[in-house]
């Protein structure tokens, strides 16, 4: 195999002393993605992976059965806004979610009316609708394009009650929504002018960003500027409006990180006033809730690992409102008569409803599963709250705050084709070791008493939880026969701070462990074996699987990783990769590169290794996670490889990180993952039997 895959060009020259290290970086050219030699490599790689992709029987079944998932109909959660029900809808036929609109939740549920339909803003389904809000006064919808999966963001805006279009057009925004003034004359939003939006795929590095006042009518470059921080790229800010229109709450974070600084800025009438610096320093999560008169409802893990919510003073001083308890604190909202909070319970939702002041606590019991979104507002009683099940897509509910009464809404989506999932069972087990817990999930009726082709899921950093939720490949190898696990990694937010802690900088290595620990247990319990298992993850998860195959590569018969950070030394150097030091730290930080170097996947593959065989997935406008991390990691895998498994990759074209896709291009990538999957771990599908 090794002889067949195309030729990628070593520069041996490029060698460079970094805290006393020799690192070479022979394939440094596959950075610059708009070079012709770079393009001319990934039509040749492409091609590779089509003509070994082709020869199997399996991918036939799984692209039919993914195209069959993908147009099953679909919709997302109510949006109650300003007067007005917002939905996402998808009868099957559609690259992207249409937003429909209506005057009562009665209206929405009988169909509503097209607000605005992503499939008409570009050729090929590639542009989504990102993000949108719409103006207390009811009027205005602003959205959020993002074109072919970029981060990039252009706000426009449409009259709700007519669908007309507004001549008012905000350019070079990211990672923000339109955060309206009370009197619905302005907005805020992230400006990054001195960037720049890249022609081609972008991999300049993110400069600091600045937050702006747009006032709708003027041209952006009267843009007025309100919080500006040249200084500290990684310097981060999202505005809330509190209910009560007094205060914009600043949010303001390094990166990724979720110690935040807290300001209020009053508003007047001429505008903002002088800040409130509530807390000026960042050391623990803060998350504004709503006020309670002058006091500040928070979520926090200040003194409380496992997250709490207080009042606070504008000084800073805080007072218990919901003290720490047994489980991991999510999230906090505002309704009419108080408060809600999602508890996470061994990685599963609880909701609780309280009064303003913490007490009556209620909980309602929601299905297993994962959580897709929770809506609610200070102005309203209800709340909409989405969950979904590895095989079933966004089902949502309707909560009253002052009841408690949970009632699930009719099918929100369109009439369509059906394709009818396989009923599972999800069984929790922890790895006894390290008490790694992980879900073991299979067809209800599959023989499980022999090892099975199976999938291992993984992520393992951010704070974020991982739940037995809904991905469109998953009901697909379940049905095919395949067993599937997602494991619940340290440096996730299933278990508070402290589980968290346990997974970034130095203690990045136990994420890897964990993972390694879930497959061997797998395979001591015989749920399945080395030559039976696949393991998949995607950006952080990505780099999970290039971390453990080069680790251990002889504990895996197949190695998925998707759009991962897989060069761990020059990750600072691009787009927003900076942004990721909260985990990873920072490479110019002697210490941190040791850490760093010794679990980086492309430098700690080995030539003459037998490794896993491999398919690398990516984007080639990914500006989150950049190609170069996919391209140079598979380039120096094919050059390293000494086993017969393949290890090739597919690079999708004009699309980005994940978000947006088009339904065609997501069910033909999740074909052919599982395709791969299936033929090297020995799963033959219904009709490949």
């Amino acid at each position: 195999m090794t002889a067949d895959y195309p030729e990628s060009r070593r520069d041996e020259s490029v060698v460079e002393t970094l805290h006393g290290h020799q690192i070479a970086d022979p394939y440094r050219w596959l950075e610059d993605a708009d070079a012709a030699e770079t393009k001319d490599w990934v039509s040749r790689q492409n091609a590779c992976t089509e003509s070994v992709l082709t020869q199997y029987a399996e991918r036939d079944w799984f692209q039919q059965t993914m195209t069959a998932i993908l147009r099953r109909p679909r919709a997302g959660v109510p949006v109650q806004s300003s007067g007005w029900f917002f939905v996402g809808r998808n009868d099957g036929t559609k690259a992207q979610d249409v937003v429909y609109v209506a005057d009562s939740l009665a209206a929405l549920l009988e169909g509503g009316r097209v607000l605005i339909d992503p499939n008409t803003l570009s050729e090929g389904g590639t542009d989504s609708l990102g993000t949108f809000t719409v103006s207390p006064d009811g009027r205005y919808f602003a959205y959020g394009i993002n074109e072919s999966g970029s981060d990039w963001t252009t706000f426009r805006l449409l009259e709700v009650a007519t669908g007309a279009e507004v001549d008012d057009v905000v350019t070079e925004a990211k990672f923000s929504e339109a955060v309206w003034l009370p009197d619905s004359s302005a907005y805020l939003y992230s400006h990054y002018p001195a960037s720049g939006r890249s022609e081609g795929t972008e991999t300049k590095m993110l400069g600091g960003g600045q937050l702006k006042l747009h006032k709708l009518g003027t041209p952006q470059a009267e843009d007025q500027l309100v919080l500006s921080f040249p200084d500290q790229p990684r310097l981060f800010v999202t505005p809330v409006v509190s209910e009560d229109d007094r205060y914009v709450v600043m949010h303001l974070h390094e990166g990724t990180d979720a110690a935040t600084r807290l300001w209020l800025y009053p508003i007047t009438t001429d505008g903002l006033g002088d800040p409130i610096k509530v807390v000026d320093e960042f050391a623990d999560e803060l998350d504004f809730v709503r006020m309670a008169g002058d006091r500040l409802i928070l979520r926090t893990d200040r003194d409380a690992p496992r997250g709490r919510v207080v009042s606070s003073d504008l000084e800073g001083n805080f007072t218990d409102v919901i003290p720490e308890g047994e489980h991991a604190l999510r999230s906090a909202y505002a309704t009419s008569g108080g408060l809600a909070t999602i508890y996470l319970v061994d990685a599963q939702p609880e909701l609780r409803l309280h009064d303003l002041d913490g007490g009556n606590t209620r909980s309602v019991q929601l299905a297993s599963g994962g959580l897709v979104d929770v809506t609610a507002g200070a102005k309203y009683d209800e709340l909409f709250i989405g969950l979904s099940s590895p095989t079933a897509p966004t089902l949502s509910y309707v909560v009253s705050a002052a009841s408690g009464d949970l009632r699930p809404l009719p099918s929100l989506a369109p009439a369509g084709e059906a394709f009818v999932a396989p009923e599972i069972t999800v069984r929790r087990v922890v790895e006894p070791g390290r008490e790694v817990p992980y879900f073991v999930i299979s067809r209800a009726d599959l023989d499980l008493s022999e090892p099975r082709p199976t999938v291992l899921y993984g992520y393992g950093g951010f704070r974020v939880p991982i739940f037995t939720d809904y991905r469109p490949g998953w009901p697909a190898w379940l049905a095919a026969g395949g067993v599937l696990v997602i494991a619940n990694l340290r440096g996730g937010g299933e278990y508070g701070t402290a589980w968290y802690e346990e997974g970034r900088l130095k203690n990045k290595q136990n994420v890897f462990d964990d993972f390694i620990a879930v497959a061997e247990h797998l395979q001591k319990t015989r749920v399945t074996t080395a030559a039976q298992l696949a393991i998949h993850g995607r950006s952080n998860g990505g780099l999970l699987v290039g971390a453990v195959m080069t680790q251990r590569p002889d504990l895996f018969a197949v190695a998925l990783p998707g759009v991962g950070v897989m060069d761990m030394l020059r990750f600072h150097l691009f787009t927003v990769g900076a942004a990721w030091a909260s985990d990873f730290g920072l490479p110019d930080d002697p210490e941190q590169f040791e850490d760093l170097l010794a679990y980086s996947p492309l430098h700690n593959l080995r030539d003459g290794t037998a490794y896993p065989a491999t398919l690398v997935v990516t984007g080639d406008h990914d500006d989150r996670v950049v190609p170069l991390h996919s391209h140079k990691f598979i380039a120096a895998l094919q050059h390293a490889q000494s086993g017969s498994a393949p290890v090739l990759t597919r690079i999708e074209v004009d699309t980005g990180h994940g978000f947006g896709k088009p339904a065609a291009m997501v069910a033909s990538e999740w074909a052919d993952l599982l395709a791969f999957a299936a033929h090297h771990t020995g799963l033959e599908p219904p009709s490949v039997q």
